[in-house]
């Protein structure tokens, strides 16, 4: 895969698909972690006399241009960050991107506005997504792939743009895919997975294919209420996939026969409603009354998971344990985050809800091995699948 240092981009118009999905709160950046991520590649496009064009989605404004949805306040925040004005282009591909872009001198940066406020971005037909890729690919003269957060969307900035240009992997894709080489290559061991968060059809796969490489997995978020029904615990009110029952069974069955440890919670913080002020107390996990739904992990899970961290070596984590946006729940993702911390692992926090979670209660960014931009894209990666828009920068 090549990277930026083999083009030659002095005095180039570089289109750079960013991952600048960033939550926003009445137009109000809540959490600009994916904007600070962007920037070396940005800086080091600049430093080497290209004319950077940036090009990024927010939200799922479905092919049609939502003022919302808009990139506008993303490139006020750019140009805070990069100390310089970052020119922004009214539309994607249109007028305004050609002169916005036209305008540029060497080292200066633009923002297009949501690539998905165009139809072809998302498109499913080849067709469609190829002529959006060509109105793209010709406000530019190379491009730079680095929003690692997309690249399992077969969209035509991620996969078909790279096509038509001399093109090359940013330093954030680069850093993101070395990365999960050491969590599924050459791990070091004991290698300890934490998967939480809502669902666990969300992480079937990658339950799936770390039952053959990890040693010992530890599940916690409301995924973890379908893991106790499936052993025949009473959960209550909890969120609960019933669909998936049998799955889960055959996971404990295939995880006792690979020796791999299945760690679930020992209690459970349960609540009368889903709600910050609702009356709540810690409860057995298999003993959730039926009028509740559990919202956290409880004290001694927390300590149970902190333990069985502790002489991990490598540990990738996503997925919080609890609602933890709301102050009564968080503290079972406080005890995970902390013992990654402790354990002085290879520590892996896979991007989402995880990485916000980490931000949100205060800890030290810089106390995590890695912290990925992309939980979607990281998941795929380590189920084994083919992203599209990895495969678009090998070729």
């Amino acid at each position: 895969m090549r990277t930026i240092d083999d083009l030659d981009l002095a005095g180039k118009r570089v289109l750079v698909r960013s991952d600048l999905n960033v939550p926003l709160d009445d137009g109000k950046i809540t959490d600009d972690g994916r904007i600070r991520a962007s920037l070396p590649t940005i800086e080091a496009l600049r430093e080497r006399g290209a004319r950077v064009v940036v090009c990024a989605h927010l939200g799922r404004p479905k092919g049609e241009a939502k003022p919302e949805f808009s990139l506008a306040p993303v490139a006020a925040r750019l140009g805070e960050l990069l100390g310089t004005e970052v020119a922004f282009a009214a539309d994607t591909a249109g007028e305004s991107a050609r002169a916005t872009v036209d305008g540029l001198a060497d080292g200066q940066v633009a923002l297009l506005e949501n690539l998905r406020f165009e139809p072809g971005e998302t498109s499913k037909d080849d067709a469609e997504r190829g002529a959006f890729a060509d109105r793209l690919a010709a406000l530019a003269d190379a491009y730079v792939g680095d929003g690692f957060g997309a690249v399992h969307r077969k969209h035509a900035s991620v996969f078909d743009v790279p096509a038509r240009l001399p093109h090359a992997a940013g330093g954030l894709i680069a850093t993101e895919v070395g990365v999960l080489r050491r969590l599924t290559d050459d791990v070091e061991r004991p290698y300890a997975v934490v998967l939480g968060g809502s669902k666990v059809s969300d992480k079937l796969g990658v339950i799936d294919n770390l039952l053959g490489k990890a040693d010992r997995i530890l599940i916690g978020g409301g995924m973890v209420f379908t893991f106790l029904k499936a052993q025949g615990h009473e959960v209550g009110k909890s969120l609960l996939e019933e669909d998936q029952l049998d799955t889960v069974r055959a996971y404990l069955a295939r995880a006792e026969e690979n020796g791999v440890e299945f760690v679930l919670p020992v209690d459970v913080v349960a609540a009368t409603a889903f709600s910050a002020d609702a009356e709540h107390d810690v409860v057995a996990a298999d003993a959730i009354p039926a009028d509740r739904l559990g919202l956290d992990i409880g004290p001694e899970s927390g300590k149970l998971f902190a333990e069985r961290l502790a002489d991990a070596r490598t540990v990738f984590w996503n997925g919080p344990m609890g609602v933890f946006e709301l102050a009564p729940y968080a503290n079972g993702t406080r005890a995970v985050a902390q013992g990654l911390i402790d354990s002085g692992a290879f520590t892996v926090v896979g991007g989402g809800d995880s990485a916000a979670a980490v931000r949100t209660l205060g800890f030290d960014e810089n106390a995590f091995s890695h912290i990925s931009t992309g939980g979607g894209a990281s998941l795929e990666y380590l189920e084994g699948k083919t992203l599209p828009g990895l495969q678009a920068l090998e070729d």
